[in-house]
């Protein structure tokens, strides 16, 4: 499973001109889901993302996560974090998982953000979404759990 974060001033996600999902200062995290992951996969990256030590503390160094922030996160389902285009100029989706597999362990990880008392705001799963973010720092990090 990938993940990837992006510190924010606020972000939203829009399907068919309808807003699914909208948080102010927090974390927009991309999720990616392959073929061998696993609710452990999905609960080991939901607790990295609650604690990750990205948002400045008194003294202008990262030291405090989301939750000691006060934020909250906007989580958006995207199967091409495992599109490779290493060969020709068309990414290959081979390692995303099915959407039947992909879509249980995304409400996993959803839930498990939710188990350490974020609120957590989605997109819709499948859909083709218009993604707004306002990225602060810019702050952003790539986790994958097999890594």
């Amino acid at each position: 499973m990938r993940v990837v974060i992006q510190r924010c001033k606020r972000a939203r996600v829009t399907v068919e001109g309808k807003v699914t999902g909208e948080i102010g200062s927090g974390l927009m995290v991309l999720v990616g889901v392959t073929h061998e992951d696993t609710e452990k996969d999905a609960k080991y990256l939901a607790d990295k993302v609650a604690g990750l030590r990205i948002f400045e503390d008194e003294e202008g160094k990262m030291n405090r996560s989301v939750t000691d922030a006060g934020g909250s996160v906007l989580s958006v389902s995207q199967f091409t974090l495992y599109g490779d285009a290493r060969k020709g100029r068309r990414p290959s989706f081979i390692e995303a998982a099915r959407p039947e597999q992909a879509e249980g362990l995304y409400e996993a990880f959803n839930a498990f953000v939710r188990a350490n008392g974020l609120e957590v705001q989605t997109g819709v799963f499948g859909a083709d979404m218009d993604v707004e973010l306002v990225n602060a720092g810019p702050v952003t990090i790539l986790l994958d759990s097999r890594e």
